[in-house]
């Protein structure tokens, strides 16, 4: 029986070599090729916005807890997922995200779409004690949150870091970023307006964690859960979605 092609290829070192990275080369390609034609792939979003210093914190915050290790952030085009959690995810959404955390796993709910799902209160009463408001839930407790101040004088380095990594931050947004955090949750200060200003008037101000003398990292956390999906309303435009953009206010 004649010797077959794969048996003397395995005989052969520099034959094998050559096929190994032939063989690798089709994998690169494909996942470079795409980016070659990233302008006309990601769609256009001309009121998206960058997280403010008080979210950027809260998705630290995210971020050093694990949660994307249970919660992805990521709804896929099948219909079961856009019934249950919402319009599918779009690539402008994660545009300015570093790192993403789209996830691979669900323990629990995907949090593409929280923001403005549920009331601040019920977040921090959820972070409190999750079995409270989810009696089946198996997430841990997170009240230390609403007991530990947020740490904001090196906002400024985080916003630096992004803004070097491409999110658009202005200089007035790097060296404010201590006082925007602290006015987003502090409504009746004078910081509060600042916020506005830089951001949008839609950035929601308000005492997430329901108290207006501190800021802490229950604040933070609220704070980044309740902008999830509302960066940009790009989802809900031109799209099979069946609700509109949530509001918080309303």
């Amino acid at each position: 029986m004649p010797e077959i092609f794969h048996r003397k290829l395995e005989r052969s070192a520099i034959g094998l070599v050559i096929a190994i990275i032939a063989a690798a080369s089709v994998g690169g390609i494909v996942e470079i090729a795409p980016l070659f034609t990233i302008d006309e792939t990601v769609e256009e979003a001309p009121d998206m916005r960058m997280y403010t210093p008080l979210e950027l914190a809260g998705r630290n915050i995210y971020v050093r807890e694990g949660c994307y290790a249970c919660h992805s952030q990521m709804i896929r085009t099948l219909r079961d997922e856009v019934e249950r959690y919402g319009p599918y995810s779009l690539a402008v959404e994660s545009k300015y995200d570093r790192p993403m955390l789209w996830g691979s796993k669900r323990t629990g709910p995907d949090l593409a779409r929280v923001g403005g799902k549920y009331s601040d209160f019920w977040h921090v009463a959820h972070l409190t004690n999750p079995r409270d408001v989810v009696p089946e839930s198996n997430m841990p407790a997170y009240r230390w949150l609403a007991r530990t101040s947020l740490k904001m004088e090196d906002l400024p380095l985080h916003l630096a870091a992004q803004k070097a990594l491409g999110v658009p931050y202005t200089d007035e947004m790097v060296e404010n970023a201590a006082r925007d955090a602290y006015g987003q949750a502090t409504p009746d200060t004078d910081f509060a307006a600042g916020v506005a200003t830089r951001y949008g008037d839609e950035t929601q101000v308000s005492a997430f964690d329901g108290v207006k003398t501190d800021v802490t990292e229950m604040d933070a956390l609220v704070a980044y859960l309740q902008i999830l999906g509302r960066l940009t309303g790009a989802a809900y435009e031109n799209t099979a979605a069946p609700e509109g953009k949530p509001n918080p206010e309303g």
